[in-house]
């Protein structure tokens, strides 16, 4: 089986480190339809229930990048993994807070067109043994005739395997998105909802209060950091609808969505 089998050969997964718990309020923040699910001690996977890169003039890779760096913004305190492929290529994306997104590309045949240090980066930033991970990660970097795609975005996952990462059985990087959304719903993966602003804020505030991160939610530096978002949020989000990126443009609403709302929540808290 290769990366381009299935009814639709674009499909994407969303790796985060985190508990389905942590995962889920910053994920409804992103309005999209999505299944939660666990994927192994401290990761979630987040499977994708539409295809939105079919419909906005968009590829796959563009769109879960903007998701990836919108979550991990909003989480501030864990990375997210963006898994992607279409017919010609596959990849995939790392967010961190606001660290540059990392990513490495492979062709359909399994060609590497990445660079080394963008690996190094990547097992840098999820914390990966610099010996042992990086020599594992070190073929995928490399020529191999027998590797497609879809084995190099497995392989990705096998070396993820020893940081704790499990994929509920049968959700398997490189398969349709049809298949993967099946999958997933047998497996029991959570749909999420919409259910508004508030709900979704309140939620978030109380994993984020009950966490490491609860004394920064009011005060100087909460009030630094809504700043922060404000200001990379405004240009990003301009930048976004001039191009007419939707991905990029739910990432920067969601930044100024999330400082706005910090904003306000340290002036009522100081009150």
């Amino acid at each position: 089986m290769n990366a381009t089998s299935g009814s639709s050969p674009s499909g994407a997964l969303l790796l985060c480190r985190a508990d389905p718990a942590a995962v889920r309020p910053p994920a409804q923040l992103l309005r999209e339809q999505l299944l939660l699910a666990p994927a192994g001690d401290d990761w979630s996977v987040l499977v994708p229930e539409g295809k939105p890169w079919l419909h906005g003039g968009e590829s796959v890779d563009h769109v879960v990048t903007g998701w990836a760096t919108a979550l991990a913004v909003s989480a501030a305190t864990w990375p997210v993994l963006a898994l992607w492929w279409d017919r010609d290529r596959a990849g995939f994306t790392l967010a961190a807070g606001f660290r540059r997104t990392v990513g490495y590309t492979w062709l359909a045949d399994g060609t590497p067109v990445g660079e080394d240090e963008a690996m190094r980066t990547f097992a840098a930033r999820l914390a990966l043994d610099p010996v042992l991970d990086v020599q594992a990660l070190g073929p995928l970097t490399k020529p191999d005739e027998d590797a497609d795609a879809h084995s190099r975005l497995v392989g990705l996952v096998a070396v993820l395997a020893r940081t704790g990462l499990a994929l509920p059985t049968g959700l398997v990087p490189g398969d349709s998105a049809d298949r993967l959304r099946s999958v997933a719903l047998a497996q029991g993966a959570e749909q999420l909802e919409w259910h508004g602003w508030r709900d979704a804020v309140r939620a978030e505030l109380d994993v984020m209060e009950e966490g490491p991160l609860g004394p920064y939610l009011r005060g100087p530096k909460a009030r630094a950091l809504c700043g922060a978002e404000l200001a990379v949020g405004l240009p990003l989000l301009a930048w976004a609808v001039s191009r007419r990126s939707g991905g990029w443009a739910t990432a920067g609403a969601l930044l100024v969505a999330d400082g706005a709302l910090g904003l306000v929540y340290n002036r009522l808290r100081d009150r």
